[in-house]
């Protein structure tokens, strides 16, 4: 394997803008308009205007639905907050392990704006819990990584494929690592997103759900930001773009969607009037086929080229100036088109 180094604090002999995205030169001195990749200034331009805080959404009226949900419903509320709260907490880590090998001070950078948001994210699922249940519960939630067996499957494929990287640190293991990543933000979250903009479709948990949309807006980005890193290291190092490496995310998407759809029928299954199982697999699968097709790599399963849960575009989807879709309070919103919110069709 390919050996990398980390950047070091600071390079008097090196350049400011640097010479590679891993195993290059750069002082580390950070100039926005000396920067190698021309997409790090408009990313982090993004980045800055989601800015957005759990205090700003008012829970005041979930907190009277909380109690009148089904069984059922409350079930999964919580099992799919535990779910999140154990992600986001491993990728903020991850985005600053990430960023000790990005030899490029803008993208670094950008990496520790993506391991803020994430603390945000953390802390929005820390908000909603306890607005909604007490705190013994709230301590319950945070271990269903512990006591869940299906969970746990799930969040140890991402765990061992981000240890391999911390561990064994590698170019090939960064670009592994980021395909786990991929996953985690772009497949992983979604069955859970699904279930939130249920409720909100059905006029329950409005805010919870606004508070998800936020969420939604951020890792698309998130995905992006990694997508570029992924295809910037095979553009400069083209000798590691082997058929072991499409092999290889093509049988990790594969798995991923089995995971996620063993996970679904688990929390979601049938059990709730207005979504079914059936369909949710395919919005699974088609998310694994607009995933690997981002990062250039053959679709894992054939078919799978439409939205079939079309409905949930219309809590992706907020235009810029406008009140939010849930009219919680007025927010100005960057404009989410087809590409940024996954490609509703392929």
């Amino acid at each position: 394997m390919e050996s990398i180094k980390k950047r070091p604090i600071m390079n008097h002999e090196a350049p400011n803008r640097s010479t590679g995205i891993v195993n290059g030169e750069c002082s580390n001195v950070l100039n926005w308009d000396d920067v190698r990749y021309s997409w790090a200034y408009p990313k982090y331009k993004k980045m800055l205007a989601n800015f957005w805080t759990p205090f700003e959404i008012n829970m005041s009226q979930d907190i009277k639905q909380f109690p009148q949900l089904t069984e059922d419903e409350q079930d999964a509320f919580l099992k799919i907050i535990g779910l999140l709260a154990l992600l986001d907490s491993i990728q903020t880590d991850y985005a600053g392990k990430t960023a000790d090998y990005l030899t490029d001070s803008s993208l670094s950078a950008l990496m520790i704006i993506l391991a803020q948001q994430e603390v945000i994210h953390n802390h929005s699922y820390s908000y909603i819990l306890s607005s909604l249940v007490p705190k013994q519960k709230q301590d319950e939630v945070f271990d269903y990584w512990r006591t869940e067996p299906t969970l746990r499957k799930r969040n140890d494929f991402i765990t061992n494929g981000y240890k391999d990287f911390a561990e064994n640190p590698s170019v090939e293991n960064l670009l592994k690592s980021i395909v786990y990543d991929v996953v985690l933000e772009g497949l992983f979250f979604y069955s859970g997103f699904a279930f939130f903009y249920y409720l909100a479709r059905n006029q329950k948990m409005v805010s919870t759900s606004t508070m998800i949309n936020y969420i939604n807006r951020d890792e698309q980005i998130h995905v992006d930001l990694f997508v570029k890193i992924f295809k910037e290291i095979l553009n400069e190092n083209p000798e590691l773009d082997t058929p072991q490496l499409h092999e290889f995310v093509k049988n990790t998407f594969k798995e991923a969607a089995e995971l996620e759809i063993e996970w679904a029928q688990y929390i979601i299954g049938n059990k709730m009037d207005g979504i079914l199982m059936s369909d949710l697999e395919a919005y699974i699968k088609f998310y694994a086929n607009v995933r690997a097709n981002q990062l250039g790599f053959d679709r894992p399963f054939d078919g799978y080229r439409k939205n079939p849960l079309r409905w949930i575009v219309a809590y992706e989807e907020v235009d810029q100036g406008k009140s939010d879709f849930f009219e919680q309070k007025s927010r100005q919103y960057t404009k989410v088109n087809q590409v940024d919110n996954g490609f509703d069709e392929l």
